[in-house]
């Protein structure tokens, strides 16, 4: 057998020879845990920064996002909302993301005390020709907003 030919072939066979051990290998990570602020978290303070609203797409103003969202979280009562940020364990932030393609709400889960964003939760947002559909599709987007919080805190 030539040198060149023998090598190729002992290659071939090395290569058989590891093929069964790269197919049993995952290639997917294991889930990394959630962070345990939001595991174990139980008062909840929502803030208002009124972004991404447009007044010409939905009825109400600014404020809607905030005041839909606090009571869609409140009225789940799996959390306490408080008053002030240095009260709660977990900060909330939700806004609407306007693009070319989509809209969609994001909610920002943030630390109080160092202010990182902990975890980003996004839900789309249909935009529709009728303002009654859009403000309709609007309070749905929000309040399953609202219950993917719980649904995070579930290990």
């Amino acid at each position: 057998m030539k040198p060149k030919l023998a090598i190729a072939s002992l290659a071939f066979a090395m290569m058989l020879a590891a093929a069964p051990g790269l197919a049993a290998q995952n290639t997917e990570a294991a889930a990394a845990p959630r962070p345990a602020q939001i595991l174990s978290a139980k008062k909840l303070f929502v803030s208002n920064t009124g972004t991404g609203f447009d007044l010409g797409i939905w009825s109400g103003g600014p404020d809607r996002i905030y005041n839909e969202f606090y009571a869609a979280i409140r009225s789940g009562g799996k959390y306490q909302l408080v008053a002030a940020p240095s009260d709660a364990d977990l900060v909330l932030n939700v806004e609407v993301i306007p693009n070319a393609v989509a809209w969609r709400f994001r909610l920002d889960i943030l630390d109080p005390k160092s202010g990182i964003v902990l975890w980003a939760i996004y839900e789309p947002l249909k935009i529709t020709n009728s303002k009654k559909t859009r403000d309709k599709d609007f309070d749905d987007t929000i309040n399953k907003l609202a219950a993917d919080l719980p649904a995070l805190t579930t290990p």
